[in-house]
């Protein structure tokens, strides 16, 4: 007799820069959300789809739970807290260099109503002792009543494989929802501007908090086959816009040439990049600003 197919909303919740995004892109095999060293990098849920001949996961990989600022962070706390009771299993990460904290607590207390099962997934192990491992495990034991604990390392692959045959067992009986070769639901645009958004982090370090969005205002196909992408990095203050731009636009550069290179990739085709940079005072507290940036006012 046939197996029944398994399918299932998995939801990746945890504090900002556990790794959820790593994770997310080790798991679907190719880059869909965008990594840093900086915390709050995903500001909005991104939907990762693996399939395998006899299941389906979907992984939303939601931004960090913190206490916000300003908001821009209401609503990225918002769309993480709204996804706990809407799957079928959650994964709360954490980092296996960093103790128990308000932050893992405050947590914790939002997963006391989930009915769904919920797993620790301690990322990061490649990074401690293993004997250190086992501490960890006993303190989160006590604190919450975990379906499973997981050990795993999401930028080296360890574990990671066995994880999904565990998370596969707790997938209920369900249809494929998407096509076999989409890996996530949201559309090349937005997926476009996270990547040059990454390198424009990854390359001013400390000098660009994250009061930086991407707005993708044009893609035209060419005659010679190469797509022209027109894209405008939004920055809150005047002395930002210089950082970005850099002298003699040399970091504008730098940022359009790593990020064409993953554009390319994505797409499969030759890219023509043109970036401009647009200073929108104080964007992150204005509702207006953040609708037309892509953060829903529906969310609030």
């Amino acid at each position: 007799m046939e197996k029944a197919y398994k399918s299932g909303f998995i939801t990746i919740v945890g504090r900002p820069n556990v790794g959820k995004s790593t994770f997310m892109n080790r798991v679907i095999g190719q880059k869909i959300a965008i990594m840093s060293d900086k915390a709050q990098t995903t500001r909005n849920t991104i939907q990762g789809v693996l399939t395998e001949k006899d299941a389906q996961f979907v992984f939303i990989d939601t931004p960090g739970i913190h206490k916000p600022k300003h908001r821009l962070g209401d609503f990225m706390v918002k769309i993480a807290q709204n996804t706990l009771n809407e799957v079928d299993i959650v994964l709360f990460m954490i980092n296996a260099e960093e103790g128990f904290g308000a932050g893992e607590k405050y947590i914790l207390d939002r997963l006391e109503n989930v009915e769904s099962p919920v797993f620790l997934i301690i990322n990061k192990i490649d990074k401690v002792h293993p004997d250190e491992l086992f501490s960890i495990i006993d303190k989160y034991k006590d604190k919450y009543d975990f379906a499973e604990i997981v050990p795993i390392s999401a930028l080296e692959g360890n574990n990671v494989d066995h994880m999904l045959g565990v998370l596969k067992s707790y997938l209920p009986e369900g249809p494929q929802y998407y096509p076999e070769d989409q890996v996530t639901d949201h559309p090349e645009r937005f997926i476009i501007s996270e990547l040059i958004r990454e390198k424009a982090l990854q390359l001013t370090r400390e000098e660009i908090p994250h009061s930086i969005a991407v707005v993708i205002e044009d893609i035209i196909e060419k005659d010679d086959e190469k797509l022209r992408i027109q894209a405008v990095i939004i920055t809150e203050r005047s002395t930002q816009k210089g950082i970005i731009i850099g002298k003699q636009g040399s970091m504008l550069k730098q940022i359009g040439k790593k990020a064409r290179i993953d554009i390319e990739t994505l797409l499969g085709t030759k890219v023509y990049l043109e970036l401009w940079v647009k200073v929108q005072k104080d964007w992150r507290n204005r509702p207006q600003s953040l609708k037309e940036y892509g953060f829903s006012q529906d969310d609030y």
